[in-house]
């Protein structure tokens, strides 16, 4: 009988979680914990821990503020409030701290999920997540201009020749000019991005663009094309972390990275993405991205406020993934190759052009070794 791997389900929420019912009621595979990262507000948290008790399962934890204070406090001592900065206040990128709680307490798969995304009828949530991660068959596919677009494994209500670009995805038109190459392929993979059924993960110009003056759009996905898909060496894609899981050893090089700051917000995964991936590609590990397609029911949201926070990000996008494609890692580890691309990025940092990205980028850079600092630590 094959070995199932300690994992854990790390969720960043303020909501009533019955998409984690939904997710979990029927599946074959036993989560060891589910770490619910939250603000603290009980009233929604006694709701959780109630619906979560249809489950059955005991091992679930909720980390508000004062949570994550306590457990920074216990492991760093008078050190613990540089440490604690490291996790932004209402922010997605919280589950960071999802991470650390499992890196340190041994989990071996760590599978990250957000509270709209609902199971699907074809896909098992945990099950499929194993399978893409383990040493299974799939297709490899490069791209002729260093970039994957993941919407064109889904089949999306639009004309083929219209083209849509997932959030992430480079504007430069050398990049959204492209022609793939595929070979099939089997192995094991580092990180496994889930992708989605009904609304697809787009940036607030798309949704705009598409009809979504209420944060969402008339883009619709109906179902998944491919199960596994490699992303070869040197191809990046745009990570969104909603429905994805990794292996332990990829944590010390997978911070989410500081949002909210600066006016700048939506960009932590994507852009730990980007840090993953060429990481990943050095030490000659794959990234992969397919099955589960999970249902995402976003919620309506501001595309204004949406629109506002991304766009000094879609500009810092452009030159960034281009510096971290240029980096030459030497090292041998997750968390010394990380060290070693933080260091190469703030040797860079000039490039960008305005003073307000190099600040912002300052302090993600600064962020980045001290979450090496914090891991080494544990």
């Amino acid at each position: 009988m094959m070995r199932i791997p300690r994992i854990y389900v790390v969720t960043a929420s303020i909501y009533p979680l019955d998409n984690l019912v939904d997710l979990l009621r029927n599946e074959s595979v036993e989560p060891g914990k589910i770490l619910v990262i939250d603000e603290g507000d009980e009233k929604i948290r006694e709701r959780n821990k109630e619906i979560l008790r249809r489950l059955g399962l005991e091992k679930i934890f909720f980390y508000g503020p004062g949570e994550r204070e306590e457990w920074f406090k216990e492991r760093y001592g008078s050190s613990y409030e540089k440490y604690l900065g490291l996790i932004p206040e209402r922010s997605h990128a919280e589950t960071s701290f999802g991470f650390l709680v499992s890196y340190e307490e041994g989990a071996e798969i760590i599978v990250e999920v957000d509270d709209d995304v609902y199971s699907e009828h074809e896909y098992s949530f945990l099950k499929d997540h194993l399978s893409n991660l383990g040493a299974s068959k799939g297709v490899r596919v490069s791209s002729s201009s260093s970039w994957v677009n993941t919407l064109d494994f889904l089949d999306i209500n639009l004309n083929r020749s219209e083209k849509i670009f997932p959030r992430g995805h480079p504007y430069d038109p050398s990049v959204r000019d492209y022609r793939y190459e595929f070979i099939e392929d089997s192995g094991e993979c580092i990180l496994n991005m889930g992708l989605w059924t009904e609304s697809p993960d787009l940036d607030a110009v798309t949704i705009l663009y598409h009809g979504g003056l209420e944060g969402v759009s008339r883009i619709r996905s109906s179902k998944l094309l491919v199960d596994k898909v490699f992303v070869d060496k040197g191809s990046f894609y745009a990570v969104c972390s909603m429905n994805t899981s990794f292996k332990k050893e990829l944590v010390p090089a997978f911070y989410q990275l500081y949002m909210r700051y600066m006016g700048i917000d939506r960009f932590d995964d994507i852009w730990s993405g980007i840090f993953a991936k060429k990481i990943a590609d050095e030490l000659g590990d794959n990234m992969c991205l397919g099955k589960p397609a999970l249902k995402h029911r976003k919620r309506p949201r501001s595309v204004w406020k949406d629109l506002r926070s991304e766009l000094e990000g879609m500009i810092i996008n452009e030159k960034l993934w281009r510096i971290v494609s240029e980096a030459e890692i030497r090292s041998r580890t997750y968390i010394d190759a990380y060290r070693e691309l933080a260091e190469y990025l703030n040797k860079r940092i000039n490039e960008f052009s305005e003073e307000h990205h190099r600040k912002f980028m300052k302090t993600q850079i600064e962020k980045m070794i001290l979450w090496t600092e914090a891991i080494d630590l544990l």
